[in-house]
């Protein structure tokens, strides 16, 4: 592996280790050079190895000249070495310790699930690039799992609601899995690639993109590739958006690459203006507290319909057009009542987003899901809307009595899902 150092100055690359992966630094010799490792107290919970030359390390030497073998950061568990030096080094040669070679590779990653506080539905190209668009979103504690594993046997197995075996990439039949390898220029073909969820697909809740999030996670970490949480959301965005063609936006990719309560602004551009929504911790509490969710029982694809909003904002349907730029107002007012804790004018604004979404499509709702909305606003909800595309999945409710309200619902045959906020986005475990 050949690294060419910053001509700029001292840099770093650093993986976070925990428990027996930090303990598996232990002081070796590669090609004759003292190595050893010692943790940051700066960066808290990450450890730096290091190798010496002449009983000085890369700190001590950074102004001194040449370095001649600048450090080698070793991970027993992945066979890797990652490089740090600094200015005017060498470029650097460091081969594998034959007695990793060929070692077992297991990565698990995760990246969480998401609901829609505002604004949904203006985060599609065929709305954003000519009108903007805005929403917020929050990322919640259940989550799409991926794990990774080298394997002995030549091919691509893959593991999730059905089981493939492919020789080469192009032979892949999951579509994400299939493109995010290319995107990547995947070369290993030694790998078993497996995915668990905690809520099933075809719920609104965002997990096709938490799925794309969590698998270029975990190949990058594969690979040794640090990426930035934007570089995440964009490149789920090219897999499903440009590669796929699915008539999706922007929302679910970066929530699940972000995390937490998250103000979005799509640019005319295509550019994603990230910012955390300004909320005070008993808002937070308050609103975490009172917000509930309950499955209808009805999955379906947010292809469907969400196919028949972008082919309508794309014709300019006037009609469409004006209730996606009063959703998006309703999105800021949203804002504007976390920011002064005003949660009951919240619950207010999601049933009018409710009533306006229902006018998108005609299979956005149907008379069962009515039936239960309307049982809910009878029995301690101040507020609903449907989570996601529509046509099935969750309702959310903003609850004044949360208890009236699950007896009422859970009688009607409902099933609720609690949760919390999560704060962190895509992650390796």
């Amino acid at each position: 592996m050949f690294v060419n150092t910053d001509p700029v100055g001292f840099w770093l690359i650093r993986q976070r280790l925990t428990g027996e992966a930090a303990a598996s630094f232990e002081e070796k010799r590669i090609k004759g050079v003292k190595g050893g490792a010692r943790r940051d107290e700066v960066n808290k919970g990450f450890i730096f190895c290091w190798c010496e030359e002449k009983g000085s390390n890369g700190y001590e030497r950074q102004n001194e000249g040449p370095v001649y073998f600048i450090a080698a950061l070793h991970l027993k568990q992945t066979g890797f070495f990652f490089l740090y030096g600094c200015a005017r080094a060498p470029t650097v040669q460091v081969e594998l310790i034959s007695e990793y070679k060929g070692e077992k590779v297991m990565i698990v990653a995760r990246s969480p699930l998401r609901i829609s506080l505002g604004g949904g539905g203006t985060d599609l190209p065929s709305y954003y690039e000519e009108h903007e668009g805005f929403l917020i979103s929050a990322a919640i504690d259940k989550y799409v799992y991926i794990t990774l594993h080298s394997t002995f046997d030549e091919g691509y197995f893959l593991k999730y609601s059905k089981l493939e075996r492919a020789s080469e990439i192009d032979e892949i039949q999951h579509p994400i899995i299939r493109e995010a390898l290319k995107l990547l220029n995947w070369t290993d073909n030694h790998i078993e690639i497996c995915s668990m969820a905690d809520i099933p697909a075809g719920t609104g809740l965002g997990s096709s993109s938490s799925f794309t999030t969590a698998l270029l996670r975990a190949l990058h970490t594969l690979q040794g590739n640090i990426v930035s949480t934007r570089t995440l959301a964009e490149e789920a965005c090219e897999i499903e958006m440009n590669r796929l063609k699915e008539p999706i936006g922007k929302q679910d990719q970066y929530i699940a690459a972000y995390g937490g309560i998250t103000c979005m602004n799509f640019h005319k551009d295509g550019y994603v203006w990230v910012d955390p929504l300004r909320i005070s911790k008993e808002t937070l509490y308050n609103l975490e507290d009172n917000l509930c969710l309950f499955f209808t029982g009805f999955s379906r694809s947010a292809g469907a319909i969400l196919k028949e909003q972008d082919e309508k904002s794309k014709s300019h349907n006037d009609d469409m057009i004006r209730n996606l730029d009063f959703v998006k107002d309703l999105g800021y007012q949203s804002k504007a009542a976390f920011e002064k804790g005003d949660l009951d004018t919240f619950a207010d604004i999601m049933n009018v987003h409710w009533e306006y979404k229902k006018k998108r499509s005609g299979g956005m709702s149907n008379p069962q899901i009515d039936e239960w909305y309307d049982l809910a606003l009878k029995n301690g909800a101040l507020g609903g809307k449907m989570i996601g595309a529509g046509g099935g999945g969750f309702l959310m409710f903003y609850a004044k009595d949360k208890m009236r309200l699950r007896k009422a619902l859970t009688e009607a045959g409902m099933e609720e899902v609690r949760f919390r906020f999560e704060m962190e986005g895509s992650r390796i475990l």
